[in-house]
């Protein structure tokens, strides 16, 4: 008996009968394919904890993740992870409204300010980051009110008004409210103090402004702490507007004067006011940001102790000794929990604690034979004990 496909090949070419039979099979196996495809789908049950489907309007568009797939802490009751994005909580400042400036418009450097003084972190990065930022701000501050006037400075009543809405504000966006005491500020810091020039016309008329500007405007951070330019055109301008140069000039005696050196101080103020006055806050910034840098790193800011234990354990030590070890572990575990240091600055203070013991009697290089090293003296060496 023969079947129609038999029949039809008889009558036909052998090729068409090939193609005709490869087809057949083809819809065979994709009905197959089909209904198992059918049966997978009607017994898989969806669940909401699954990854999200893939696009549908093509392969390389983006995926749009919806927040309830976002990760959650999986243990409330307990803290969160180091590295898990927490936010602090942001509300409006009470103002006092007395103080005339829009700080709508200086809204980016104040936001970078509260980033740098966040809560949590002021105390750890305040040498570093935090008070260096806020020193900036002010000095912007000033600037930015002195824009519609010819005065470079906050009269007292105003700056009492205005330094209080700062720290309001930077509060509000999650600084540190303790910032004033941590970094030495106040209101008194916006107003010029003793400095005998505080408007613009005297201070163009007796500074050279155009070198003052060109040393300032642009600050190699690599070149400035070494071959400093910037700084020391800030300098000589304050020694002009206090009056100090002219005296100097006249070989005065202004050493140790102290009168004359808190005019000094002031009057760089001032200076920073002037510039802040004539660059954008960005640059601006970015150039007190540098000046400060290059500051902090000349001294060591941690605190000593005298380490009588480590000398005691130490001073007679010619080899790796279990006691010594311990005890200048201990030590160093103590002042690295002080505040977060630069390596520039845990070299001074390396220098420094290494002098201290060799005061008391301890000649060995302890840091080699106890495998100290600089990252332990800053809170970032804190996992090494």
């Amino acid at each position: 008996m023969f079947s129609p496909e038999t029949v039809m090949c008889s009558n036909s070419s052998g090729s068409l009968c090939q193609q005709l039979l490869l087809f057949i099979l083809w819809l065979s196996s994709f009905q197959d394919v089909a209904s198992l495809q059918t049966l997978i789908n009607s017994s898989h049950m969806s669940s909401t904890s699954e990854l999200a489907n893939p696009p549908s309007t093509g392969l390389f568009e983006p995926i749009e993740i919806s927040p309830a797939v976002l990760p959650h802490n999986p243990y409330p009751g307990e803290s969160l992870p180091p590295m898990y994005p927490t936010f602090p909580k942001t509300y409006e400042p009470n103002l006092t409204g007395r103080c005339p400036v829009n700080f709508s418009a200086m809204s980016n450097i104040m936001g970078k300010t509260a980033s740098d003084c966040s809560l949590p972190l002021a105390p750890l990065v305040g040498n570093v980051i935090c008070c260096p930022q806020l020193g900036s701000l002010l000095h912007i501050f000033q600037g930015y009110y002195s824009m519609n006037s010819d005065k470079l400075v906050l009269r007292n009543a105003v700056a009492n008004d205005c330094f209080s809405d700062i720290i309001s504000i930077l509060a509000s966006k999650g600084a540190n409210s303790t910032i004033p005491t941590l970094c030495s500020v106040k209101s008194a810091n916006l107003t010029g103090g003793s400095c005998p020039v505080n408007d613009v016309n005297t201070f163009e008329k007796t500074v050279n402004t155009s070198n003052l500007l060109e040393a300032c405007s642009t600050v190699d951070p690599l070149k400035e702490c070494c071959r400093k330019v910037c700084l020391p055109a800030i300098m000589e301008a304050a020694l002009q507007i206090s009056g100090t140069q002219m005296m100097l000039n006249e070989n005065k005696n202004v050493i140790g004067e102290t009168n004359h050196i808190d005019a000094i101080n002031d009057c760089k103020g001032v200076v920073y006011s002037y510039l802040s006055r004539k660059l954008s806050p960005d640059v601006a910034n970015t150039a007190f940001r540098i000046l400060s840098a290059c500051k902090v790193n000349k001294v060591c800011p941690l605190e000593f102790n005298q380490p009588s234990e480590v000398i005691k354990a130490c001073r007679n030590v010619a080899a790796p000794s279990p006691s010594c070890c311990s005890s200048l572990n201990t030590y160093i575990a103590g002042i690295q929990k002080q505040m977060l240091i630069t390596n520039k600055q845990a070299i001074i203070c390396a220098t420094m604690f290494g002098s201290i013991l060799r005061k008391g009697g301890v000649m060995t290089n302890v840091y080699e034979l106890c495998d100290v090293d600089l990252k332990d003296f800053s809170i970032q060496g804190r996992d090494a004990y």
